[in-house]
């Protein structure tokens, strides 16, 4: 089957591409690179640097004529969603549609969209969230992932496009990069090993999901065959800021003490995801513990550091 993965060269849709591979799918990667990494593509996979927000993605499709598209690409920075909702809106929402449109246009069977089960539910009084938990998001992030779900809805009922939604939580592990807003694994590990002093927002309560990357990716290719809706991918576990911050430092021997600043505008305070739903239609359960999940993150992070000295 060819699958066309957006965001391809990023963090998760680079693992995706290379399970994909794995499975002999035949893959087309399109990103624009201002987050991902030509290195992070699978050499298998054709690549084509663009902008989902381009008008000439229609000439992609149809060259390539993809089966799936598995929809990863996206702004994904809380802050600069606050700091610039327009722009935040023109990729996540105005890209997504762009794509959608050439799903329709070019009898792509099935799209599965990235959705986030961090910041469309907002700040929910009853954890851990459900699928059906009044989406009331806080962010302007939040407001553009949870308003694709939505057109989706639509091209299905309308075209009989076939989709899934998979709503992840925090997502971790090798290849997220240590710049972008929502990798704070990536991000203290990065500042722990340079002997930096890494921030917690907060007083160290606010509470993250943290599911692993492999666990991410098998949900992806589940949804490939199975799956009709919306789907959160999560541990149901919450791990505290400071918890976090203390796993890190032990598994990288870092002594020093974390500083702490106000919360930032546009976070929730806690969230952990019920993903039984993902179990009962898409055979899904998370398999990594975090301790296990971040042993294998550390391990990759000592690598990246000695091969290249600290970035």
């Amino acid at each position: 089957m060819k699958v066309l993965v957006t965001g391809g060269a990023g963090f998760i849709g680079s693992h995706i591409v290379d399970a994909l591979l794995e499975q002999g799918h035949e893959v087309v990667v399109v990103d624009n690179m201002s987050t991902g990494f030509a290195q992070n593509v699978n050499r298998q996979a054709g690549l084509y640097t663009m902008s989902i927000c381009d008008a000439n993605l229609e000439e992609l499709f149809a060259q390539e004529r993809p089966e799936v598209v598995n929809h990863q690409a996206a702004q994904m920075v809380i802050q600069k969603s606050v700091e610039n909702p327009i722009f935040d809106a023109e990729e996540n929402i105005l890209g997504s549609l762009n794509v959608i449109l050439n799903c329709v246009r070019f009898g792509v069977k099935k799209i599965i969209y990235a959705s986030s089960g961090g910041a469309v539910y907002g700040d929910p009084v009853r954890l851990p969230v459900k699928e059906d938990y009044p989406v009331n998001p806080v962010s302007q992030y939040g407001v553009s992932k949870h308003t694709v779900e939505h057109y989706l809805h639509v091209y299905e009922t309308q075209y009989g496009l076939g989709y899934t939604v998979l709503r992840y939580a925090n997502v971790y592990g090798a290849r997220q990069n240590p710049e972008g807003e929502a990798g704070v694994v990536a991000i203290f590990a990065r500042q722990m090993l340079r002997g930096e002093t890494p921030t917690i927002f907060g007083q160290g309560n606010k509470t993250r999901d943290y599911t692993h990357v492999s666990d991410v990716v098998r949900a992806n290719l589940l949804a490939m065959e199975r799956g009709k809706g919306i789907y959160n991918i999560g541990t149901g576990v919450e791990t505290t800021d400071q918890e976090m911050f203390d796993t890190l430092a032990e598994l990288l021997g870092y002594k020093d003490v974390p500083r702490y600043e106000p919360v930032r505008k546009g976070e929730i305070y806690r969230i952990c995801l019920n993903s039984s739903l993902a179990g009962m239609e898409l055979g899904w359960q998370p398999q990594l513990s975090l301790r296990q999940g971040l042993l294998q993150t550390v391990s990759y992070y000592h690598r990246r550091f000695a091969s290249r000295g600290i970035e």
